[in-house]
C-alpha cells in the first residue's frame, strides 16, 4: 500500500483535476442561471453602486479559484478516508474502494444537505436569516455524517451474524431512518420571492448538485485508477527483483 504521504499527494492532484472539472461544468450549466437571478434581483431593487468585483471576475478567476481550493482540499481528505477504508471492505480492490467511499461521501455531504436546504441563487434568500440558514445546513451535515457512522458501526458489528450483504442493508437502512427523521424534524426555509422564475431556481439547484456530482465522481475514479496503478507497477517490480 502507499504511504500516506504519497496517498495525499495524489488525493489532493486528483483533487485539483476534480476542482478543473467542477469549474467548466459549473460555468458552463450554473452561470446562465446566476445572470438570470441578478437580472431579476436588478430588475425589483433600486440602483446602487457597483460592487468592487466584476461579475466577469466572478464568473471566472473567482469561480475558478473557488472550486480548486475545494478540489484539493477535498482530494485530501477524500485519499485518508479511503486509506482507512481500503482493505476492510471484504475483497474490493482500490477502484472498488474509491468508487464506494466516493458514492458515500457523495450522498452524505452533499446530497442529504441538498435535499432539505439546496443551495439558492442570488435575490432568493434574506440577508437577515443567512445565519440561520447556514447553521441548519451544517446541523444537518453533521448529523448525516453521524448518521454514516452510526451505519458503519452497525454493519460492521453485524458482519459476523448476518453476513457482509445483510449487514449492509442494515446500516444502510440505520441511515436513511436517522436521515429522514432528521429532515422531518428540522425546519423548512422558502425564501423565494414572488415572480421569480421556477425554471431558473430549478437549474440553478441542479447545477449546484451536478457540481458535486463532477466533483466526487472525479475523485472516485481518479484516485481508484491511480491507487491501483501504482500497485500493479509495484507487484510489477517487486516480482522481477
Amino acid at each position: 500500500m502507499l504511504s500516506p504521504r504519497s496517498l495525499l499527494i495524489r488525493g489532493m492532484l486528483v483533487g485539483l483535476a476534480a476542482g478543473v472539472l467542477a469549474f467548466v461544468f459549473a460555468y458552463l450549466v450554473g452561470e446562465g442561471p446566476i445572470d438570470a437571478a441578478i437580472a431579476f434581483e436588478e430588475a425589483h431593487s433600486p440602483p446602487g453602486e457597483p460592487g468592487s468585483v466584476t461579475r466577469t471576475v466572478q464568473s471566472t478567476v473567482g469561480l475558478l479559484t473557488a472550486t480548486l481550493i475545494y478540489g484539493v482540499a477535498l482530494g485530501g481528505i477524500f485519499s485518508m478516508v479511503f486509506a482507512a477504508a481500503y482493505g476492510r471492505l471484504g475483497r474490493l480492490g482500490p477502484r472498488a474502494t474509491a468508487a464506494l467511499v466516493a458514492l458515500a461521501g457523495f450522498v452524505t455531504v452533499a446530497f442529504v444537505p441538498w435535499l432539505k436546504y439546496p443551495a439558492n441563487p442570488p435575490a432568493t434568500g434574506s440577508e437577515d436569516s443567512i445565519g440561520r440558514r447556514t447553521s441548519l445546513y451544517f446541523l444537518l451535515l453533521v448529523i448525516a455524517l453521524a448518521a454514516l457512522a452510526l451505519a458503519v458501526y452497525i454493519g460492521r458489528a453485524r458482519v459476523g451474524r448476518l453476513g457482509l450483504w445483510n449487514a449492509s442493508i442494515l446500516g444502510a437502512g440505520a441511515f436513511v431512518a436517522v436521515v429522514v427523521v432528521a429532515h422531518v424534524l428540522l425546519p423548512t426555509i422558502e425564501e423565494i420571492p414572488e415572480g421569480f422564475s421556477p425554471l431558473v431556481l430549478w437549474n440553478f439547484r441542479l447545477a449546484s448538485l451536478g457540481t458535486q456530482v463532477v466533483v466526487w465522481t472525479t475523485l472516485g475514479l481518479g484516485l481508484g485508477a491511480l491507487v491501483e496503478r501504482t500497485l500493479r507497477r509495484e507487484a510489477v517490480l517487486t516480482a522481477s527483483a
